[in-house]
């Protein structure tokens, strides 16, 4: 925790997220679902989660200020098999700036599967969700794991992080089994990593 506050303090693009963070939960706080960005740790946890060697889209969703997304390329994700989600048209601008050699798509997560347009022929292996799925009215979040169910086939990853670390299956995602739980408490607040396969 205090290297993360310390590398915030520190890097000035990590300062200038944050501010950019800070407005938009200010904005619309029940959709941001989170009090800062994620921290390195929570980001590289959920990106070691995605399998390099699987077909299919990598697709994030809540690209945020890029911090999940900068560890999926470290991980070793090709640009070319990465899709990244962001509804917040700031933030989305923010993101094509900081990536530009990526398909940076402003939209909804519940309509996940018009918004990857012809792409989703391709497939989807792995969805990593920086979503607030248990903030989310009910409604809409029924809406985004229907998505994760018509687009993930049996075998596919969703990799979700949660606040709530008591690590109770979600009732959301019926067709799904949990292969891993694990805090990350190096991130502010803890959080959740859950990998969940298709099934």
């Amino acid at each position: 925790m205090k290297r993360f506050v310390k590398a915030l303090l520190e890097s000035p693009s990590a300062a200038a997220s944050l501010a950019l963070f800070t407005r938009e939960i200010w904005a619309n706080p029940r959709a941001m679902g989170a009090a800062c960005p994620s921290a390195p740790a929570l980001a590289s946890r959920m990106a070691a989660r995605v399998p390099l060697d699987r077909e299919g889209l990598v697709v994030e969703l809540g690209g945020g200020t890029g911090a999940v997304t900068a560890a999926l390329l470290k991980r070793g994700i090709p640009a070319w098999k990465l899709a990244v989600i962001e509804r917040s048209p700031t933030l989305a601008h923010h993101l094509r700036q900081r990536f530009p050699q990526l398909r940076i798509i402003q939209g909804d997560a519940a309509q996940l599967e018009h918004l990857l347009g012809h792409d989703r022929s391709r497939g989807v292996g792995s969805i990593v969700s920086s979503l607030p799925l248990r903030s989310l009215h009910p409604t809409v979040t029924r809406a985004i794991s229907c998505q994760f169910e018509t687009l993930l086939e049996p075998g596919g990853l969703l990799i979700q992080y949660t606040y709530d670390l008591r690590g109770t299956q979600p009732r959301l995602l019926p067709y799904f089994r949990r292969l891993s739980s694990r805090i990350v408490w190096g991130n502010l607040p803890p959080a959740r990593v859950e990998v969940f396969e298709r099934i």
